[in-house]
């Protein structure tokens, strides 16, 4: 008799048929078109020695496009592992925790987790254990799968799923130092997932800064009665802020470790709404970590930044989606 798998066993393309179409074919000629029209980079894609990428994980409609330009940095050569981490946006975690499944459905192939390092890492008694409700709930990590499969696509890889809860800077720190040494691995790589500002009423967000580079006049908050400078779209503004975030964020201007603390008093400031955050932060504990026990010189470089729209006024809402490559 044919062993039964049990629902726990194998994650669902859940998000699949809403976030993202859910035919396979379709789904397929959808992802190699958006990777086939990122262009004109320097150095050329892919990346020689790129070892993770940070790529947004909205509905496909909104940030394909945008992750394209992560996920064409990659350099598949000898890459045997993937992890992924991505911010939990339904299920409340102080710390980082881990699938309990064997596998991940998308419509363009599954992906097997890598069970041995899973285990190695439940066994630091650091991290929680998903069930498969919250698993399939969240969408930070689904979302980067059907590119992950794609991009490795005729390889056999697994995967290491961890998803982020809203921990502190020094959490992101031990965490990161605990994932250094595989991801210092010449067969590992790593995806961050996050999108950028979410703004709007609806997000609760409406910082904006009332005058365009390069003006210091600090950020206000726009409501009904105090609303944007005709001189400086709302838009506009979000597109600063989010530039000041990709700044911090770009290596080697500094140390990994610097632009960690950098990162965390740019957020302290200005409270930009990055749900990656976290995710971002435990990296670059990684980055730190390396930089301290290997001697590396890590590079964060840029290359995409979209809105989903472009806010007028204060009933307007935006997502920003951006992407970087990272060597180590």
């Amino acid at each position: 008799m044919f062993r039964k798998e049990k629902r726990q066993d194998v994650r669902s393309a859940s998000h699949a048929g809403s976030w993202y179409t859910d035919d396979g074919d379709e789904l397929a000629n959808e992802l190699s078109g958006w990777l086939n029209k990122v262009q004109g980079t320097d150095p050329p894609y892919p990346i020689a020695g790129c070892k993770a990428v940070i790529a947004p994980h909205a509905g496909y409609s909104y940030s394909g496009p945008a992750a394209a330009w992560a996920y064409k940095s990659i350099d598949t050569v000898g890459i045997k592992r993937v992890f992924i981490l991505g911010p939990s946006h339904h299920l409340y975690l102080n710390g980082c925790a881990l699938s309990g499944c064997k596998e991940y459905a998308t419509p363009v192939g599954n992906l097997p987790l890598d069970l041995k390092t899973i285990n190695e890492l439940r066994d630091t008694g650091k991290f929680e254990s998903l069930d498969i409700d919250d698993d399939e709930a969240e969408h930070s990590l689904e979302m980067h799968l059907p590119y992950v499969r794609t991009i490795f696509k005729g390889m056999d890889i697994s995967i290491v799923p961890i998803m982020v809860g809203a921990i502190s800077q020094q959490s992101e720190s031990a965490y990161g130092q605990l994932l250094a040494p595989y991801l210092a691995r010449e067969d590992t790589f790593c995806v961050v997932s996050s999108d950028f500002c979410h703004w709007g009423t609806r997000f609760s967000y409406t910082y904006y800064y009332p005058e365009p580079e390069p003006s210091n006049e600090p950020g206000i908050r726009l409501s009904r009665t105090v609303p944007p400078s005709d001189a400086h779209p709302i838009h506009e503004s979000i597109g600063r802020l989010d530039h000041e975030a990709m700044e911090v964020l770009t290596l080697p201007s500094s140390s990994a470790s610097e632009v960690h603390v950098d990162f965390a008093k740019y957020l302290s400031r200005t409270k930009n709404t990055i749900c990656g955050r976290h995710p971002i932060g435990v990296l670059l504990g990684a980055l730190t970590a390396l930089e301290e026990s290997k001697d590396v010189r890590p590079t964060i470089k840029w290359v995409r930044y979209e809105q989903s729209s472009a806010c007028e006024t204060i009933r307007d809402s935006s997502v920003s989606y951006a992407s970087a490559w990272i060597k180590f």
